[in-house]
């Protein structure tokens, strides 16, 4: 009887682990915030963001700031966005990303870049954006293919904040912290 107790107590501590491990925000809860998030509006322009990223732990690795010139078209009825990021890190190096924003349908976008594993796939509601990728990043010599889930938060028609929660085969590396200020 105590062997059965164990068996069924173990299956329902990992059911609910699972089931926690793969809750979270939707970003549909946020569909009546405001003000409301329109990409192609607040990445226009002259975008200035200013980050962290922080181990596991909490511990600040790496400061940097990021300059970001952004313009958006209609092509074949769709609106693409160009996002141009030159990022200046605490230790002095330097990097570039330019990525491609293309709205699929109301609130449906798809981002690539030339270090985005696959397409990003983004989804947006009331004041959130919610992105998901695979980014190819180098540490050390080595590429390593890191998960993002990407939460942006719109706060003022000038301000945006994000959140993005690193993991690899789903333990958490770290997080990335950025404001964003719209000139």
């Amino acid at each position: 009887m105590n062997h059965y107790f164990s068996l069924k107590s173990l299956a329902i501590l990992t059911s609910t682990f699972l089931l926690l491990a793969c809750s979270g925000p939707n970003v549909k809860q946020y569909a009546n915030e405001k003000p409301v998030l329109d990409l192609s509006e607040y990445f226009s322009g002259t975008i200035d963001a200013y980050g962290i990223f922080t181990d596991r732990s909490g511990e600040v690795k790496k400061r940097f700031t990021v300059l970001i010139n952004a313009d958006w078209k209609v092509v074949d009825g769709k609106k693409v966005g160009i996002l141009d990021e030159s990022f200046d890190y605490s230790d002095g190096s330097k990097q570039k990303r330019i990525w491609t924003l293309i709205e699929q349908s109301p609130g449906k976008y798809i981002g690539r870049a030339d270090d985005v594993v696959g397409d990003a796939q983004g989804d947006l509601a009331g004041n959130a954006l919610n992105w998901t990728y695979t980014l190819a990043l180098p540490v050390d010599g080595t590429i390593y293919h890191v998960q993002f889930n990407d939460w942006m938060y719109l706060v003022s028609p000038k301000v945006m904040l994000n959140k993005a929660k690193m993991s690899k085969f789903g333990i958490e590396l770290g997080e990335v912290t950025l404001s964003f200020y719209k000139r």
